[in-house]
């Protein structure tokens, strides 16, 4: 019935913007993923927003132990409505429960970090999921990300300042990760599944009272919207 609804839904969208969703999809992966740790810099956290949809990525997991999470919407340029956020709040520790959970799911813990030993990031391997994990602004990764990652990654480094403001860290990391595994025999696509799952949820993104349109599909199949 999905299937039907998507291709109901799809009269209300331009044919430029119908292609453009079908091109975004064939780029959009859930092998890499980000994790950010307490940042509390809306500019900060919007441009990484920005930077994950550009790049690719779906997926962003938001860990919020002392800090809310809040995006300037400028900066964020509409991304956030094209991702899937996950937020890690209710936990007595936000930090270990994103991580226990992502392992659980078959991601690599890559935490960034200037001051420990570990992979260069041109040397960083893709060839099996990872989450790229970011600290927050001025303390960097938390004392359970140190403990409980998998690897390190560093970003070359040759001036006076200690380190890269933690946007411009994601953007580096995903520019350099994508590319590389874009080159890769890797299966890095999401499914047929998540594709028609996500033009779904672009399309109710992208028509205005899209409310009412779904009403009236469901009323001409003669069923209300809890019966489908």
């Amino acid at each position: 019935m999905s299937k039907e609804l998507i291709e109901y839904l799809s009269q209300f969208v331009s044919d430029t913007r119908k292609a453009k969703m079908e091109q975004v999809l064939e780029n959009r992966t859930r092998h890499i993923t980000i994790v950010l740790e307490d940042l509390y810099q809306p500019h900060n956290a919007s441009a990484v927003l920005r930077s994950c949809d550009i790049f690719g990525i779906q997926d962003i997991h938001i860990v919020e132990n002392s800090n809310a999470y809040t995006v300037n919407k400028d900066i964020a340029m509409g991304s956030p409505k094209w991702l899937n956020l996950h937020k890690y709040r209710k936990a007595e520790n936000n930090s270990l429960d994103c991580i226990q959970k992502l392992k659980a799911k078959g991601y690599r813990i890559v935490a960034t970090s200037p001051h420990k030993n570990g992979y260069e990031l041109k040397d960083l391997p893709v060839d099996k999921p990872l989450a790229l994990v970011f600290g927050t602004e001025l303390t960097g990764i938390s004392d359970t990300v140190r403990e409980h990652a998998d690897e390190f990654v560093m970003i070359p480094m040759y001036g006076f300042t200690e380190s890269f403001n933690i946007s411009v860290s994601a953007a580096l990391c995903l520019h350099s990760t994508v590319e590389r595994l874009h080159q890769t025999n890797v299966n890095w696509h999401i499914s047929e599944e998540e594709k028609e799952e996500l033009r779904l949820h672009w399309l109710r993104k992208s028509i205005s009272r899209v409310e009412i349109l779904e009403k009236d599909f469901w009323a001409k199949k003669g069923m209300t919207p809890e019966q489908k």
